[in-house]
């Protein structure tokens, strides 16, 4: 937590474990749901690629926003899938945030662990609006970095009693479930084999995978559930396949500029005529009651997070209050 000495200027930088502390998902939650009740003045989005010669693309990610008068920050995210075999993790990155008032720098955060912290508040967020109320099982696909978040995040805005986990490494996932276990003691976390059933047995089946085609199959949801995809956030990647899409009365998205043109979830199915775009909600019209959420206890819901510089801004300001009362 201590400040860092950056040629003669100090700066306070916030450490990953820091990040985490003060990153509640009790707090974050709400804050993303204001971000979208209360909206931005400025949010951009830039992707930088480098294809790969023998593997997996490297991106960067820069996502400046802007609340006038407020704060305003930037996060900047690299995403470097081939850094599993380094054993490196396979987001890394900063956020710099400022006052909105003076552009003074306020501090420097962890941008890996800001990302995964605003990633599973981001869907709970969502999940809270449009999950079935009495939602207690939640089928998790994917044991990533960010997995164990996401299942942290919907446990902390449903009664989820039991974790259903599938995953196609059998020892991340193991270590995924270890995690996680020892900060919800409470929950039955299972591994899984047969995703199917899982899927089947589930109300909130949320997705956090690099699929590039799907792995969540609609013709397995029961009535009622929630689909929650986070992983594919380039249209050459793909996590729900068209039978989520149909048997959805609603899509939802975070953010039409971080999704509509961008992830496979929407591009493919709008291209095949699948999917009107003109029917899809946003977060925000769903915050200002310009839309509706669940409407009964049978539908099922549809939500592509696809993140955005709002969210990690509204992440960021509430790490930062957070951490100045409790030094205060």
């Amino acid at each position: 937590r201590a400040p860092r000495r950056h040629g003669g200027m100090t700066m306070l930088w916030l450490g990953a474990e820091t990040v985490r502390h003060c990153g509640d998902f009790a707090a974050l939650v709400p804050a993303i749901q204001a971000m979208n009740r209360d909206g931005t003045d400025l949010v951009e989005r830039l992707l930088l690629c480098q294809p790969g010669k023998d593997g997996p693309q490297n991106d960067c990610l820069m996502m400046p926003a802007w609340q006038f008068n407020r704060c305003f920050g930037v996060k900047i995210a690299n995403i470097f899938p081939g850094n599993a075999q380094r054993n490196l993790a396979s987001v890394q990155g900063a956020y710099l945030l400022f006052d909105g008032e003076t552009g003074e720098t306020l501090c420097g955060m962890d941008g890996a662990m800001l990302t995964l912290r605003k990633t599973a508040a981001n869907s709970a967020a969502a999940a809270d609006w449009l999950a079935r109320k009495d939602a207690s099982v939640l089928c998790m696909i994917g044991a990533g970095a960010l997995a164990p978040h996401l299942v942290e995040a919907h446990c902390s805005v449903r009664p989820i009693r039991k974790v259903l986990w599938w995953n196609r490494s059998t020892e991340p996932l193991k270590h995924a479930i270890e995690q996680t276990q020892r900060l919800l003691p409470d929950v039955d976390i299972q591994a899984v084999r047969e995703l199917g059933k899982a899927v089947g047995a589930a109300d909130v089946i949320s997705c956090a995978t690099m699929a590039a085609d799907p792995v969540l199959r609609g013709a397995s949801l029961k009535r009622g559930a929630h689909i929650d995809l986070v992983g594919s956030y380039r249209p050459d990647m793909r996590e729900g396949d068209d039978a989520c899409v149909l048997r959805a009365t609603r899509h939802y998205v975070d953010a039409r500029f971080t999704t509509l043109d961008v992830a496979g979830d929407l591009t493919r199915p709008i291209a095949a005529g699948l999917l009107d775009p003109r029917n899809i909600i946003d977060l925000q019209q769903v915050a200002r009651d310009e839309k509706p959420k669940r409407l009964n206890d049978e539908e099922i819901t549809w939500f592509k997070s696809g993140g955005g510089g709002h969210e990690d801004l509204a992440t960021a300001w509430a790490v930062y209050q957070a951490y100045r009362g409790e030094i205060a």
